[in-house]
């Protein structure tokens, strides 16, 4: 639990932070969807 506060508390003195995980997360669903649909079409 005390790993979870430390987190938090680094978000609220640094909330630019959040902005990045924010948006490495929004990448990384969009290159989970890309590399999803590239693999449905692939075959003979």
């Amino acid at each position: 639990m005390s790993d979870d506060n430390a987190f938090r508390n680094y978000l609220a003195e640094n909330p630019k932070m959040t902005g990045v995980l924010f948006t490495i997360l929004l990448l990384l669903t969009q290159a989970g969807s890309v590399a999803a649909g590239s693999a449905s079409t692939a075959g003979p």
